[in-house]
Parts: structure tokens; sequence; C-alpha cells
């Protein structure tokens, strides 16, 4: 593990404490759960996008759809 150190505003450090306190951890373990959940959120959302973007270009290019015609798996949601 990596030591770091930010600054939490008062209100932040207070809640985060007390959710500690009542859940019997550390802060320290709370804020690393707290980060990898915000983390898989972040990437979840990264990978949407990419898709979003590319899923016009499958659907408008009849050749990268070309091989999922072959074995009758649709690309998109009409087929």
């Amino acid at each position: 593990m990596i030591r770091t150190q930010i600054i939490l505003r008062e209100d932040q450090h207070y809640q985060l404490v007390e959710i500690a306190r009542k859940q019997n951890r550390s802060l320290s373990d709370l804020v690393r759960e707290f980060l990898d959940e915000q983390l898989h959120v972040y990437k979840k959302r990264q990978l949407s996008q990419a898709a979003e973007q590319l899923r016009q270009d499958y659907l408008d290019n009849g050749e990268l759809t070309a091989l999922s015609a072959l074995n009758g798996d649709p690309l998109d949601e009409t087929g």
C-alpha cells in the first residue's frame, strides 16, 4: 500500500469517522472501500461511453457486422 494524505472538509471527516465507528472499522479501511466502489463506477461509465461511441459505427458499417450475420447473432437490439 502507498501512504497518502488528503484534505477533507470537516463535514466529510465527521461523517466518515461516524460510519467507521458504527462499523467498527478504521477510517482508512472505509475510505479505501469507498474509493474502490467509485473507481468501479468510473470504469463502468468509461466503458459504457466508449461502447456508445462505437455503436453507430457497428450499425452503419456492414463490414464490421458481417461476421455476426454469418452466425446469426445480431449486434443491435433491433435484430
